[in-house]
């Protein structure tokens, strides 16, 4: 299953998600109508004997009260999970992971984020860690890559070797990629107000308790004595309504997504080894998957393993064993009990690099005896900035959300490459704006003049100077380079004040037209940021799912062909052929002639905008047509290859880092 299948495998679980949360919306409301009317005895015997009277208004009104009141739960929910996936991971007491971190086990899980991250082509995610947690666990939480949290148990550090943690990270980014993300947290918004009702029902109780029971004085007093007790305890009662409905909810949405994601994570590291293994230690150790300090069921969706001992009926994901078994055949059982033994007493090695190791240090005591680890090999030379590679249009389609070995290896050498000074400003907080401010500098000394005249109208000087410092160190950057290290500078730039955020993209934006000509590189540089950055602001409003058809964006499709052809061509006869080649697989019975655009940003900024709100299917040969615009001649150049990211990551179809060179073992 491709990323455009799976967004819209993840509609059509919204839809279902609406149509089961109905349900339930109307046996509680039914419910509730009748405990009111046996509490209460609003039900009359009919004067002429015709069988019972029930006062309909009353009850009316009081279907009414209980939708508003479930109505107002989920949105107040989901109004306080607006700020996106940190706001999931701060309300379990997770604590974040800074981007400077000096702790070494969180330094490794931070380097295997980024990794991933820089390998299918999104922002590096928020990280965090359940510190009170010894169980084997993760999730991944927010409405759009840009606004991700990626958060993982103590245990994990404790017990996950390097292998083993890059599946849990892998499998988390299949959520992140995939649109199950925005679905999640959606359904913790919705599945709120359905178990409010039981909430109320234990407020009533207490209030009964201290109140003997009255819901008045005087008559009402003797006749009502009971009628608090009552109506608290159906309520609480009712509540398990929402509940059962609740967990058969998330159960119902999850269980298929956690076995695609399994896939996806084998798919992404090319080795069935480390999900696998991190699999069989929850099998094994004595903690599991489960939650013991935190009351994860609001989560219990989102989670790498069950947080809980749910039956089979409510379990949000497949049985363990047979998770195991889909990835490798041949498991036996008994393999839970050798794990356990080996990690009954565990050693800590002195080698910091160890990956047979965990985070924390620790490993089986036989391994250790065993002798030196083997180390990663080096990393090998970044290709020639001006090297082309071949591209095939489907392929890179096929690519979209769905990054392979390659691509994971080209990201561990893109990070070995990048020097230990720049990866520390991006990691910064306070350097990471003028890190990207920088990477946004023309080398030409009067055009980075004008450049830092526009800096200034809108951040301090002390911003501009930064900027300004960092440039040298950036001018002779690999340009493979430059967007992986952008990545890597957001988790610290979106610690920096809202109104900075702001300034920096309109700072962005007014550099590239400094010199008075618009270069491919700053506009992808201030085009990510934009995107990126303003998904961040609001993530609650951030990329949705469109609906449109191609032939409703016809313009917009036609425009942005027309740009990749002017870029990726040094001929204009070249770039009217790519046009008409890409033309002919999104609008095949089109007769527009090429003409090379003019003021082209601006345009392609609204073009882009309209293209977001495409159907998946129509985004998915969208990519193919711009691909086969950009390998006209069948090769595809570094920058050109650069640009047809970016133009991707403002549709939300994240690329991954290598295009092309893995679409054969996808």
């Amino acid at each position: 299953m491709d990323f455009f299948t799976r967004q819209d495998a993840a509609r059509r679980h919204s839809r279902r998600m609406v149509v089961l949360f109905v349900l339930a919306v109307a046996a509680i409301v039914a419910a509730v109508d009748a405990l009111i009317l046996i509490v209460f005895g609003l039900a009359r015997n009919r004067p002429d004997g015709g069988g019972i009277e029930v006062p309909a208004q009353s009850l009316l009104l009081v279907s009414l009260l209980v939708i508003g009141v479930i109505a107002l739960a989920s949105l107040y929910r989901s109004a306080s999970l607006r700020g996106g996936g940190g706001a999931v991971a701060r309300g379990l007491h997770a604590m974040p992971v800074p981007p400077d971190t000096t702790n070494p086990a969180w330094r490794r899980l931070r380097n295997v984020v980024e990794e991933v991250a820089i390998a299918s082509g999104v922002p590096v995610p928020e990280i965090y860690v359940l510190e009170q947690e010894p169980g084997i666990n993760a999730f991944a939480a927010g409405y759009s890559p840009a606004d991700a949290a990626v958060c993982v148990t103590q245990g994990c550090l404790e017990t996950l070797d390097r292998d083993e943690l890059q599946g849990v990270i892998a499998h988390e980014f299949s959520h992140v990629l995939n649109g199950d993300m925005r679905l999640n947290i959606r359904l913790m918004g919705v599945l709120f107000g359905i178990v409010a009702l039981s909430v109320i029902g234990r407020q009533l109780l207490n209030a009964a308790f201290w109140s003997g029971g009255s819901l008045g004085g005087g008559r009402g007093r003797r006749d009502n004595g009971n009628a608090l007790w009552a109506l608290g305890l159906g309520l609480l009662v009712i509540g398990g309504i929402g509940v059962f409905f609740a967990r058969l909810i998330k159960a119902s949405v999850s269980r298929a997504r956690e076995s695609l994601a399994d896939v996806s994570a084998v798919q992404f590291t090319r080795q069935t080894g480390g999900i696998a293994g991190a699999l069989k230690k929850i099998g094994a150790l004595q903690y599991g998957s489960q939650f013991t300090r935190v009351h994860g069921e609001e989560v219990s969706h989102m989670l790498f393993g069950e947080g809980h001992a749910w039956s089979a009926l409510f379990a949000t994901h497949p049985p363990l064993e047979e998770r195991i078994r889909a990835l490798e055949p041949g498991f036996d059982a008994r393999e839970f009990e050798r794990i356990a033994a080996q990690w009954r007493t565990p050693a800590r090695t002195d080698a910091a690099d160890d990956p047979r190791a965990s985070a924390t240090g620790l490993l089986p005591r036989e391994l250790l005896l065993a002798g030196a680890a083997v180390l990663p090999a080096a990393a090998a030379a970044l290709p020639d900035a001006q090297a082309r590679t071949a591209l095939a249009p489907a392929a890179v389609a096929a690519q979209v959300g769905q990054a392979g070995l390659a691509d994971f290896t080209l990201a561990a050498h893109l990070s070995a490459a990048l020097p230990p000074t720049l990866i520390g400003a991006a990691h910064s907080t306070q350097q990471a704006l003028p890190l990207l401010l920088g990477l946004a500098l023309a080398m030409d000394p009067a055009a980075r003049a004008q450049q830092a005249q526009r800096i200034a109208q809108h951040l301090p000087a002390t911003v501009t100077d930064a900027a300004l410092a960092l440039a040298p160190r950036l001018d002779d950057l690999h340009p493979l380079l430059r967007l992986p290290l952008a990545a890597m500078a957001f988790p610290a730039l979106r610690r920096r004040p809202r109104p900075e955020i702001v300034a920096l993209v309109q700072a962005l934006a007014e550099m590239a037209h400094a010199d008075g000509a618009v270069g491919v590189d700053e506009y992808c540089l201030a085009t990510l940021v934009r995107v990126q950055a303003l998904d961040a602001l609001d993530p609650a409003r951030g990329f949705v799912a469109g609906s449109l058809k191609l032939m409703d964006c016809s313009d917009a499709a036609r425009l942005v062909l027309a740009v990749l052809a002017a870029f990726g061509h040094d001929d204009e006869a070249g770039a009217a052929r790519a046009f008409q080649l890409g033309l002919a697989v999104v609008l095949p019975d089109a007769a527009v002639r090429y003409a090379a655009p003019v003021d082209w940003q601006a345009q392609l900024d609204q073009a882009l905008a309209r293209l977001d709100r495409l159907a998946p299917a129509g985004k998915q040969l969208l990519v193919q047509a711009m691909t086969r615009v950009v390998r006209e001649d069948g090769q595809l150049r570094v920058a050109e290859a650069e640009l047809l990211r970016v133009v991707c990551a403002a549709l939300h179809c994240p690329l991954p880092a290598l295009l092309g060179q893995d679409a054969a073992a996808a």
